[in-house]
């Protein structure tokens, strides 16, 4: 079992105001990814529930029971960390039994529960080394066996693979989906990757100033995103934002704004249109809103068109997969939006209908 409940719960230090209201249910057995820019409570979060933050307002429930006042050891959440934290002098078979011996887990059974995880976690024949032998994903995979063998209903996971290099976070990315699909127990896991949050969750709960923006399927989130905040913070590359048209803005801009609204009616009340990078196609000069090309990003299979549109301070983005090696920089280009895919919101930010 590893349901959480979090009703109401608030956590202030001093006049900071740092986690404003937070109500979340987590299932049994999901694998929850709260995600956001640096400081914005995720972390603390995170900490409220492991037991190392008291809470200042509000109620935790794990598994229907109150946890506000549960000493950690107690909570059956095991936590792992940004930094691997191993002991330098233990061997990692050592490094991953500490816990029980400490507990008075017996012996046999001590070497039992790490010889199981290390094997769920392919690192057997890592056992008798010391750490300062390991890699960095190796060392990952240490502290994340430490965290199994204590067979905890609540793993929680605080940036683990932030020290990685981008390769190994990919690997450890697989790794961690595979381990939690092998053990089917609860993960709540903080980042403020987007690209984990969208591969890694099943559901994604977005932060923002302490507060939750939104929670949902990731896909639901990129696609039906409920706030401009949200909608720009998922999506790699980033959503390009138009501002609303009127007769001050540049040719260029109302264009561009006609041809991403398609109807009148959205003309009159959208104050914000969102456009993916993957909804927006680069065409001849004429074709579409006038454009030029500031820089181009050849990533093999696909190109990243930077351009610049008259009376915009930001440029926009299109994601291109063929001919993009042909656009050179300072060249005219057309910009064409696919209309049925452009985000509409209003002026508080939320998205319209």
């Amino acid at each position: 079992m590893g349901r959480l409940s979090l009703r109401g719960l608030h956590k202030r230090f001093g006049d900071a105001h740092v986690i404003a209201g937070i109500d979340l249910e987590i299932e049994d057995g999901e694998f929850l990814v709260l995600v956001g820019p640096s400081g914005c409570g995720k972390s603390t979060l995170l900490r409220m529930i492991a037991g190392l933050e008291t809470i200042s307002e509000g109620d935790l429930f794990i598994d229907g029971q109150r946890a506000n006042d549960v000493h950690p050891a107690a909570r059956g959440a095991a936590m792992v960390f940004q930094s691997y934290a191993l002991y330098p002098h233990m061997t990692v078979a050592e490094n991953m039994g500490f816990a029980l011996r400490m507990a008075g887990v017996p012996r046999a059974e001590r070497e039992q529960r790490v010889r199981e995880a290390a094997e769920v976690l392919r690192i057997t024949e890592l056992l008798q080394r010391f750490p300062k032998a390991l890699s960095g994903g190796q060392r990952q995979r240490v502290a994340i066996g430490r965290a199994i063998v204590r067979r905890p209903s609540v793993f929680l996971f605080d940036e683990p693979l932030s020290n990685l290099d981008a390769s190994l976070r990919t690997n450890m990315r697989i790794e961690l989906s595979r381990l939690h699909k092998t053990l089917r127990t609860t993960m709540v896991y903080v980042t403020h990757d987007q690209v984990e949050a969208m591969t890694l969750g099943d559901r994604i709960a977005v932060f923002h100033e302490g507060r939750l923006e939104q929670v949902g399927p990731p896909m639901d989130l990129y696609r039906r995103p409920g706030t401009l905040f949200v909608a720009g913070f998922l999506g790699s590359p980033r959503l390009n934002v138009l501002p609303r048209s009127d007769a001050s803005s540049s040719p260029a801009h109302r264009e561009l704004w006609d041809r991403a609204t398609g109807s009148s009616g959205a003309r009159e009340q959208a104050q914000h249109l969102g456009l993916r990078p993957e909804h927006l196609a680069v065409v001849a000069p004429g074709a579409g809103a006038p454009a030029e090309v500031v820089m181009a990003e050849h990533l093999g299979d696909t190109s990243i068109l930077h351009l610049r549109v008259a009376g915009l301070e930001e440029l926009m983005r299109v994601r291109a997969v063929e001919g993009a090696d042909e656009v050179a920089a300072g060249q005219p280009v057309g910009l064409l939006p696919q209309a049925a895919h452009a985000l509409r919101f209003d002026a508080a930010g939320r998205l319209m209908p």
